[in-house]
């Protein structure tokens, strides 16, 4: 995992590099192309330095209990191990997670349809429910949305609506929202 760490971090700063060079800045294409790689490779990198000084704060501590410390310079160094340890263990399965293959859809936007099956205007009453359950949703993490389509009942409730969601990593959140209530 380390491996793949630091072939990141080197793409990261060349990457970095490249966002500041007159060639890629003139290029609006590039420049998008660039700026997304950035985007992808942040989370990873802010990680991967979180997990570099718990590292370092391990070897620190390992190297005090080393020297044969006095009682409380001793306690003060094991639970400093121990932190470190831990924080480490942490920041290395979210790594992990992070490090897994992105599906290249995860990106884009995503329409959604809602549709009442049966149970008349019981299910439109409840397809209504869960439109506005993903409006709210939607604007808390700061997406768009733009109805396509609808048909409403006449108690206010959706024998179908469509939608789309738009913003960053839209698809990626609702891609397996499916299903029959």
């Amino acid at each position: 995992m380390l491996n793949k760490l630091q072939e990141a971090a080197k793409k990261y700063d060349e990457i970095s590099y490249q966002l500041t060079t007159p060639e890629v800045i003139s290029d609006m294409e590039l420049y998008k192309k660039y700026m997304r790689d950035h985007k992808n490779l942040t989370p990873i990198m802010e990680k991967y330095r979180v997990l570099e000084k718990c590292i370092a704060e391990i070897k620190e501590a390992q190297a005090i209990l080393a020297d044969k410390p006095d009682a409380d310079l001793k306690t003060l160094a094991e639970e400093q191990l121990y932190d470190a340890k831990k924080k480490a263990a942490e920041t290395e399965e979210e790594l992990k997670i992070l490090l897994l293959p992105k599906d290249p859809d995860d990106d884009k936007n995503v329409i959604v349809e809602i549709r009442g099956g049966a149970g008349g205007e019981e299910a439109a009453l409840f397809s209504a429910v869960l439109y506005r359950m993903y409006t709210m949703y939607a604007e808390s993490v700061g997406w768009k949305m733009e109805l396509i389509y609808f048909n409403e009942t006449e108690l206010g409730g959706f024998k179908e609506v469509s939608f789309m969601i738009i913003g960053d990593g839209a698809y990626s959140k609702l891609k397996f929202e499916s299903g029959v209530h």
